[in-house]
């Protein structure tokens, strides 16, 4: 009876564990709507093309210590997504736009991270979690990316993502998390047509 009730707990124990593996608390407790640690926003501008105000240049650091400058990225789409590790819309939408950057990786438009909040370890283990394979800059300590932001579309919540022309113009903002890969995808390409 006492090796039963062992073998038991043991097994209740390991299915705790495994299922802390397979799943995101942050992510699941804002799923059923319990966790307000980030700021909210819902929302999708699209620019029209002529109404385009000027390119929006910023540079920084990765979370990988490695340069990044937007003006490495003239001609190409540029897709920003403003983020920090303990925003559970941030973690719920990472596995969509990675699949996003992968699918375009090569196709005329590119992906770059801004984490607002955190260093470079807490950004990189969040990258491994969540297998996001492009690039973040960190922004916690100067501000500088969401200050070349500031103009007339700024992030004003957190997850924010903008898509950014080849001439480096904001053609879309999505403020809050992305409710479907394929808004995005559909305003990348919209963006990459208009070059054609």
């Amino acid at each position: 009876m006492r090796f039963r009730l062992l073998a038991t707990a043991t097994l209740a124990v390991a299915a705790l564990v495994l299922s802390g593996c397979t799943s995101d608390p942050l992510a699941e407790e804002y799923l059923n709507g319990g966790n307000t640690n980030y700021i909210s926003g819902d929302g999708i501008l699209e620019v029209p093309e002529a109404d385009r105000a000027a390119p929006i240049s910023f540079a920084g650091q990765t979370d990988a210590g490695e340069p990044f400058a937007s003006a490495d990225f003239a001609g190409e789409v540029l897709v920003i997504n403003f983020w920090y590790a303990g925003c559970a819309p941030c973690r719920a939408e990472a596995p969509d736009l990675d699949a996003l950057a992968q699918q375009y990786e090569g196709n005329g438009a590119s992906f770059v991270g801004v984490n607002i909040y955190d260093g470079a370890e807490t950004s990189l283990a969040f990258a491994r979690k969540f297998g996001v394979t492009y690039p973040s800059l960190l922004d916690n300590k100067t501000g500088e990316v969401r200050l070349a932001f500031a103009g007339e579309i700024p992030p004003q919540a957190v997850p924010t993502t903008f898509v950014l022309d080849a001439e480096g113009r904001i053609a879309a903002r999505i403020l809050g998390q992305l409710q479907e890969r394929s808004i995005l995808d559909t305003i990348i390409s919209d963006v990459l047509a208009e070059a054609s």
